[in-house]
């Protein structure tokens, strides 16, 4: 099933901005509740407003979307003075986790984008009318935009050349478990209720994954389960997504159509026929190092890196994408030994692979054919992943929604930057967020220890949402 809005010929304008009078970068812009957004340290892309979207379910999603961006932007009238990916046309996603799943998958394109990448910045505006578009115009329209937000920003245009295309330094932004459940303290009056599954119905469904894997059905099954929390004050969807961006630097942060988080782990990341991606298997709670002799983060790497129960979890996530990419791919490498990546409330077992896209069919893949072939990874599903699949519809009691989708952004040119939306939380109205946090499972796992996990990693937005954990 899909649905689209305005049709036509889209024209798009983009110029420079003088970055020097915005040296907080985009998290700065990040003044409405309505704001698209994907951002990582001060740069990436926010965007506001709507000219048309996309939307569609079911098994064919990706490839729906696919075509209709590449029929939207094939007659494009596009004015572009900067020439970086994510100039010209673009389009933010969210798709939904399962192609069961009733929530409808989705490609915004905004009126407004302001994008920043290796120190340029630039504005683009989009639409479908027939008028002129100006640079005065842009930036007037930029200002209509913020003057409803809770600050002011105010851009002028960069003078002389426009920014050159420097390639971007490529670096992508490293799973865990703490040993007990610790309660919440909860802030401004703030509630939390369980979701689909009480925490003993879901450490139950982690001992039957258990059974199961023992069984040999499969060797990693990824379970999630849900929490609610009401916060009578309002969502802030701005603040949450400020708060984010502060907090965790290293992660992408992410905003579509009410689904907000902090990702750390990148699907997939095209630039011209370059693609990279980061995996995230193996998970430990930061808050297991107090009390630890010597330095935390050797700590880390003996527990993770020394653990053979989180290196099996994570070579079956780095197996599960770069067997689904050798397809499209006429190089690939990885790191040989996982890293650890550290975040404020976690250290993750991490790895980096990148590959040179080959020509398929006649052409190079676009990012939405790569996500419809990696989509859903090990590390959001478990492997083989039609078994997990129907385990996890069996046993979690839930609609994941855009939890663990893909969430980001393409442009014309056939760039892009998908995470999996994880460490987020859909705002379903003013006051209510359902948060999400999944663990992978695999032999040996132990209930109460993936229940922990799951706390840690519902850290980043009860923080953002002023809920101290």
């Amino acid at each position: 099933m899909t649905s689209t809005f305005r049709t036509g010929v889209i024209k798009t304008l983009t110029i420079p901005l003088d970055g020097t009078a915005s040296p907080g970068g985009l998290p700065q812009f990040l003044v409405r509740d309505d704001v698209l957004c994907w951002t990582r340290r001060e740069a990436g892309l926010v965007g506001f407003g709507e000219i048309t979207r996309f939307t569609a379910t079911g098994p064919d999603r990706f490839l729906e979307a696919d075509i209709w961006w590449r029929h939207l932007v094939l007659e494009a009238n596009i004015t572009d003075a900067v020439e970086l990916p994510g100039t010209g046309p673009v389009a933010f996603g969210s798709f939904a986790f399962s192609k069961k799943s009733a929530h409808e998958s989705r490609l915004i394109v905004p009126e407004i984008v302001v994008g920043v990448r290796d120190g340029s910045y630039w504005l683009t505006q989009l639409t479908f009318d027939d008028g002129e578009l100006t640079e005065a115009g842009a930036l007037a329209a930029l200002e209509r935009w913020l003057s409803g937000g809770s600050s002011a920003v105010s851009l002028a245009s960069s003078p002389g050349d426009a920014p050159g295309s420097d390639a971007p330094s490529g670096d992508l932004p490293a799973k865990a478990g703490a040993a007990v459940v610790r309660p919440l303290p909860l802030a401004a009056g703030a509630t939390l209720h369980t979701g689909s599954l009480s925490e003993e119905d879901w450490m139950a469904a982690v001992a039957a994954g258990v059974a199961e894997i023992q069984t040999g059905a499969l060797e990693k099954l990824v379970l999630a389960r849900d929490i609610v929390a009401t916060v009578p004050t309002g969502v802030n969807a701005a603040q949450v997504l400020r708060e984010l961006s502060a907090r965790y630097r290293e992660c992408w942060t992410y905003g579509v159509d009410g689904l907000v988080g902090a990702t750390p782990e990148m699907l997939i990341q095209v630039e011209g026929r370059t693609a990279q991606a980061r995996v995230l298997a193996g998970t430990l709670d930061r808050r297991d190092a107090h009390g630890e002799a010597g330095i935390p983060m050797e700590y880390a790497e003996r527990v993770l890196a020394g653990s053979e129960k989180q290196r099996h979890e994570h070579e079956i996530a780095i197996q599960s994408l770069t067997s689904q990419l050798a397809p499209f791919s006429e190089a690939m490498n990885a790191h040989d030994e996982p890293f650890i990546l550290e975040l404020p409330n976690v250290w993750h077992l991490a790895s980096d692979v990148k590959a040179e896209l080959t020509e398929v069919e006649g052409h190079v893949p676009t990012c939405l054919a790569l996500i419809n072939a990696l989509h859903p990874t090990a590390a959001v599903c478990g492997t083989p992943t039609l078994v997990a699949g129907a385990l996890i519809r069996k046993l979690e009691h839930l609609d994941r929604g855009p939890y663990a989708g893909p969430v980001g952004w393409l442009d014309a040119a056939g760039n892009g930057e998908w995470g999996i939306a994880l460490r987020g939380a859909v705002i379903e109205d003013p006051h209510t967020v359902r948060l999400y946090a999944g663990c992978g499972i695999v032999d040996g796992s132990q209930p109460e220890a993936e229940l922990a996990e799951t706390w840690a990693k519902f850290r980043p937005m009860l923080e953002s949402l002023g809920i101290n954990s």
